[in-house]
């Protein structure tokens, strides 16, 4: 009995944590479904954009060109470990705004990949737009993260 007791505290809180893990993940997809829902139209009914809730391997996505992969990894870079380690910081106002350099620099990411990637007059003139604002305000916060360290 003086095993058993411990072993079934250990089941008991083990299920319990697996139990919060995937209602934290179902929680998480709920966000990403809504902001699936706030995109335009457009972008919801493009080709290809029909993908299940299976998780399927970025190597694995239909069409996924090399244009598309370029976008892809732009934006994937934004949820590595490393780049979300600054949003961890203890004041909330540092992780803000390294969570937004992460944010600006998988954007200037994505705005490359258009640049070598696209072909359409407008879409490469608001890529440029964007490489040039979000340049400037990362090295905005850059400058504030400095002093705050000080």
């Amino acid at each position: 009995m003086r095993i058993l007791t411990p072993i079934l505290t250990a089941v008991m809180l083990l299920g319990g944590t697996s139990f919060a893990l995937s209602q934290e993940a179902m929680s998480k997809d709920h966000k990403m479904d809504a902001m699936a829902s706030e995109m335009p139209a457009a972008c919801k009914a493009a080709d290809g954009m029909k993908m299940s809730k299976t998780r399927t391997p970025m190597h694995k996505m239909p069409k996924m060109d090399a244009a598309h992969s370029d976008l892809m990894d732009a934006m994937m870079g934004m949820m590595k470990p490393a780049a979300m380690q600054g949003m961890m910081a203890k004041d909330p106002d540092v992780a803000f705004v390294c969570g937004m350099i992460v944010h600006h620099q998988g954007a200037i990411n994505m705005a490359n990949a258009e640049l070598k990637n696209g072909d359409d007059p407008w879409a490469k003139d608001m890529a440029q737009k964007v490489i040039d604002a979000q340049t400037k305000e990362i090295a905005d916060m850059t400058t504030w993260l400095d002093k705050q360290a000080k």
